[in-house]
């Protein structure tokens, strides 16, 4: 006895992907998509451009192990405002998302801001919605061809001005850009440029609402930090349903709002269907709010079927002042304070930031020793950092202990963004201490700019 053969369908593991043909859309969100796409990516492109002081204004320079930005140049030792700097936009993503959904994936996501621009050039090569699903029906021809190749070549070189970019800022653009010129270019840098090309390529191109689906690790967990009065896009099923088709200034009798045009679905990046509810396949673009209200004005309808709305709202029938009363609460106070504090204070940690480093190192070989003129003497190792654009001669001082006395005291100059070590001993009159372990501090104060100053603590060691 032989079992009837299962389809296709209940054998697969995977879920066959439907190409999505997302439709344009114009108005107010459609716009401050639009103007995000220009912001972020006017400040991606022009950024590794500027010059600042006779260098790139902002470059995370690998082969120094500096990070320029602007008037501040950061070494390895200041990794702790890069903490504190991914910390606050941690904070910020948890205050957006539960006061107001995906908003970073909506408007400001890499993913989302490359797949409108690509979806743009796709556009203006193969036509609108209907006209690119026809073109990929179509069979060959020189038409396609043409069309098909002027589009890939857009995005190619697109793909590969964004990898020199992404490049420009690890080593100095200009210098990448003459090296590609004359095919000098060092392995590593070409590798990186071919594969973040590749990458947008692949993700803004090819992959498109695949990487918000199933890549994304964000689409997972935002359900932990919504809520019901979390500001999300909604569809107002108590004034849309039951659906049907409607003649402007026609009032057919127990019929919704909504004609069922399907229009909602046919701009949406990701392919789903709002008026199911919300899914984490949406990413908070707002596309289906523009294409909705276009055709609520057409049959003469009040806009907002789709809108951004909260949970309660919906159910409690609440108008603007209600959803902003619940959307500014405990939570979100707390989430604002918490980033409040952490802005605040690496502000102001980093304009109170010293451009100029001091280590202590203690001789470990030799603890202490007498030394001629009944003194004892420890040995140290101080490490000077410059970490400004600037030369500058330093000065060493001792404090904390009693008739503590250096016996290297000449300044030392160090030239800007180099460091030099310092052999020095302390030495102390046998008779003033007892023993025991003493703190000690070293300071180092530049000659010519009595602002510049560094502190650090060691001990003082009498056997």
């Amino acid at each position: 006895m032989t079992s009837a053969p299962r389809s296709a369908e209940t054998d697969t593991l995977y879920e066959v992907r439907h190409k999505v043909y997302p439709r344009a859309v114009s108005g107010m969100f459609a716009r401050w998509r639009w103007a995000m796409v220009w912001i972020t990516q006017l400040v991606f492109y022009g950024l590794c451009w500027l010059p600042w002081n006779g260098r790139q204004a902002v470059l995370f320079h690998l082969a120094e192990r500096k990070f320029y930005l602007f008037g501040w140049v950061f070494w390895p030792q200041d990794v702790f405002y890069l903490s504190v700097l991914l910390i606050i936009s941690a904070f910020s993503l948890f205050l957006f998302t539960a006061a107001a959904g995906r908003l970073w994936c909506g408007y400001a996501c890499p993913q989302t801001v490359y797949t409108e621009i690509f979806l743009w050039i796709e556009r203006v090569c193969e036509g609108d919605r209907a006209k690119r699903i026809k073109l990929d029906n179509a069979a060959a021809s020189l038409n396609k061809l043409s069309r098909k190749g002027a589009k890939y070549s857009f995005w190619i070189l697109l793909s590969l001005w964004a990898g020199i970019s992404f490049v420009g800022y690890f080593t100095p653009i200009r210098e990448l850009i003459s090296e590609l010129f004359s095919l000098q270019v060092a392995g590593w840098s070409l590798f990186w440029v071919l594969f973040y090309g590749g990458f947008t390529y692949l993700m803004a191109g090819v992959m498109r609402e695949q990487v918000c689906k199933y890549m994304c690790p964000y689409a997972r967990f935002q359900g932990v930090m919504f809520d019901p009065d979390t500001l999300t896009i909604t569809y107002d099923s108590s004034r849309g349903e039951p659906r049907g088709v409607r003649r402007k200034g026609v009032e057919p009798q127990g019929q919704g709002d909504c004609v069922d045009c399907g229009i909602c679905v046919q701009v949406c990046p990701t392919g789903i269907d709002i008026r199911n509810g919300l899914q984490y396949e949406c990413i908070g673009c707002a596309a289906c709010i523009d294409a909705c209200d276009q055709v609520m004005d057409k049959v003469g309808l009040p806009r907002g079927l789709v809108r951004y709305s909260t949970e309660n709202a919906i159910r409690q029938h609440w108008g603007a002042n209600d959803i902003l009363r619940h959307v500014l609460r405990p939570r979100i106070m707390i989430y604002s304070a918490i980033l409040l504090v952490l802005c605040v204070g690496f502000l102001w940690a980093l304009l109170a930031r010293q451009p100029v480093h001091l280590d202590v190192h203690k001789d470990r070989s030799v603890m202490a020793r007498e030394v001629e003129g009944e003194l004892l003497e420890n040995v140290y190792v101080l490490q000077l950092i410059n970490m400004s654009e600037q030369d500058h001669v330093f000065s060493v001082s001792v404090q904390g202990v009693e008739d503590a006395a250096l016996r290297e005291s000449e300044p030392i100059a160090v030239p800007a963004g180099e460091s030099r070590s310092l052999p020095v001993s302390v030495r102390v009159p046998l008779e003033s201490m007892p023993r025991g372990s003493y703190k000690l501090y070293f300071e180092i104060l530049a000659q010519d700019a009595s602002e510049l100053h560094a502190r650090e603590r060691s001990v003082f060691v009498v056997p």
